[in-house]
């Protein structure tokens, strides 16, 4: 019954909105009010956000009085947009909630929009709330500043469309509330960023405030039960057919999406083989006696890649094959011996089943197939150790940096990798119990890691179970948006920050230009930069690591496990060095990306 799924949801989301336009016309004569502004941010209070990221504006600052008034949310204010916008996406990642980001009309919001794409492509729900120009003066459109001059004050809107899965205005009093609880419950349902402007004049605007005694839900795709009960007979006889020679390969939806305890339970139950590609490491604990590590097509380890690829059936769950993390399009399973699990649809070799998610099948299909436990517990996994190479050098290679760094970690930390050398360099490296990975693989934008380390320390410290916040960052990465150290300290947060120090853009020269000056930077005085961006109050502690001596003298200091502040390691490191999964892949997309053009008649004309 194709669609089925896709109508029971939408009939049920009508009810939803039934039932508050009910409630809404049932309030009494005098029931209480609310400011518009007030009421966006207790339905964000209510999702659990106490910290919003972003830059004044003159077109937000009557919404900003209202944040600094409020007493659940606190304002951070960030250096620039772009920078706020990567903040916003790591609290979102780091609390597994919304994460919110406030700019100006015109110039803010361009400023952001990298982070937010970013946010989109890598299904992270950040709102990104625009305070825009008076509803007058949106009729009107006369010469105001922060517009392009030709009357077009929809421009921005329209650009923000092909970065958001939702955009909205609230210029109608009678319609914000409703406004407002569609925008946020797109926002949280598809884990994509979502575009909310904000009239100056509608901030103060007083509402009723009904609608607040309904909580906001994602809104979850109900399977259609003929439809499901199909997809686990037709599991499971693949499961026989295989023996239960099955591995499981677990990847970045399984965050996004939250299933992560119905991923854990699944894999108990049923004793298979467990691995993830890049962008799901730390989906799953990587202690866990069943876990095998990281599956990367074909630059993945041998060891892994004969367990995952003789399995005679792959159970993957939350894919993303984009090229950094497939190996390039180098997956070797066959679509026949391939059974994929998504939030919307379900795919059992090729037969494709939509609107049947993994959400609510995973726990039926854990009751259909822990009978093969007993066979399956048995298929032997080779544990995913950290293994210390053993080098003459005193010098710190990377491939002894990683490694070293894996005995340094704790459970429940923070780790935010740059793309470059510490996302790929990370992989090899098993990371303890309730760690939590943030990386942005997909995006790819260099100097992501610092905004979000930023939004992900002020999270950690919200949820106050979660461990230390530890960031590792290029130097070349880090140049491009060294500003949030100084918010960092502002705050009091405590971040660790490993700044590689190999003299450019490492992960560029590996795929082209390894002695090109367009890959080399100017060399900082990085130990002295908490000093420059501090705030001549807070106390902040700066080392330079130059060898392996000093690196372990410093990672076995007690002080130094549990920081009381700030800290900036510089770890100086060879700028031809790199980790041994960047080299593969980068020695891959070089061959892609094809810098050498062919002799003229040597290749066909494009069609």
């Amino acid at each position: 019954m194709p669609g089925t799924g896709s109508n029971i949801e939408s009939l049920q989301a009508e009810i939803s909105r039934l039932r508050m336009e009910m409630q809404a016309l049932h309030t009494k004569q005098g029931a209480d009010t609310v400011r518009i502004g007030d009421y966006l941010l207790t339905r964000l209070a209510q999702l659990g956000v106490r910290h919003m990221f972003g830059v004044p504006g003159d077109f937000n600052l009557g919404f900003l009085d209202l944040v600094e008034d409020h007493r659940l949310m606190e304002w951070v204010g960030n250096c620039n947009e772009l920078n706020a916008a990567y903040a916003a996406d790591g609290y979102a990642r780091a609390k597994s909630t919304i994460g919110v980001v406030l700019t100006t009309f015109g110039v803010g919001e361009l400023s952001a929009t990298n982070g937010i794409a970013g946010a989109f492509s890598e299904m992270v729900p950040v709102l990104h709330i625009v305070g825009v120009p008076s509803t007058t003066q949106q009729k009107k459109r006369p010469l105001l500043h922060h517009t392009l001059g030709d009357g077009r004050f929809d421009a921005f809107s329209k650009a923000a469309g092909q970065f958001t899965c939702y955009q909205t205005m609230i210029n109608d009093p009678n319609t914000a509330a409703s406004e407002i609880d569609r925008a946020l419950s797109e926002c949280i349902t598809k884990n994509r960023p979502v575009y909310l402007m904000l009239p100056t004049d509608m901030v103060s605007f007083e509402i009723t405030s009904n609608r607040l005694h309904t909580p906001l839900t994602r809104r979850e795709t109900l399977n259609e039960s003929q439809v499901e009960e199909f997809v686990l007979d037709l599991i499971e006889l693949r499961v026989k057919e295989a023996e239960a020679d099955v591995a499981v390969l677990v990847d970045a939806c399984v965050m996004r999406y939250g299933i992560r305890k119905e991923v854990m339970e699944f894999l108990k139950e049923t004793g298979f083989p467990v691995f993830a590609a890049p962008m799901g490491k730390t989906a799953v604990d990587e202690n866990w006696k069943r876990y095998g590590g990281i599956y990367v097509g074909s630059v993945t380890p041998p060891e892994v890649k004969e367990q995952v690829e003789k399995a005679k059936l792959i159970l993957s769950i939350g894919s993303l094959q984009t090229d950094f993390n497939s190996g390039n399009f180098t997956y070797n399973i066959p679509t026949r011996r391939l059974i994929e699990l998504h939030s919307s649809y379900t795919q059992v070799q090729y037969a494709v089943f939509p609107n049947i998610g993994f959400k609510e099948l995973l726990p039926k299909l854990k009751d259909r197939l822990q009978q093969f436990y007993p066979i399956a517990n048995k298929i032997p996994v080779t544990p995913f150790a950290n293994r210390l190479p053993q080098e003459a050098t005193q010098s710190i290679t990377q491939a002894y940096f990683w490694p070293r760094m894996g005995h340094f970690f704790k459970s429940g930390d923070i780790i935010v990798t740059e793309t470059g050398t510490a996302n790929f360099g990370i992989m090899d490296v098993p990371l303890p119990p309730k760690s939590h990975l943030l990386s942005q693989i997909f995006w790819g934008s260099i100097g992501w890691s610092v905004g979000a380390a930023l939004g992900a320390a002020v999270a950690a410290r919200e949820m106050k179970s979660a461990g230390r916040v530890i960031l590792f960052v290029g130097d070349g990465s880090l140049q491009l948006t060294v500003q949030e150290l100084s918010p960092m300290i502002r705050l009091g947060l405590k971040p660790i920050i490993f700044v590689l120090n190999n003299h450019g853009y490492v992960i560029e020269r590996m795929i082209h230009g390894k002695h090109r000056k367009y890959n080399d930077i100017a060399d900082w005085k990085w130990s002295q930069l908490l000093d420059v961006l501090g705030d001549r109050q807070t106390e902040t502690a700066s080392h330079t690591l130059t060898n392996k001596q000093d690196l372990d003298r410093l990672l076995n200091e007690d002080s130094f496990m549990n920081p009381d502040k700030i800290t900036l390691i510089e770890v100086l490191m060879d700028r031809l060095d790199a980790p041994r999964i960047l080299k593969l892949q980068t020695e891959l997309s070089s061959k892609q990306n094809i810098y050498a053009p062919a002799k003229l008649g040597t290749v066909n004309s494009p069609v």
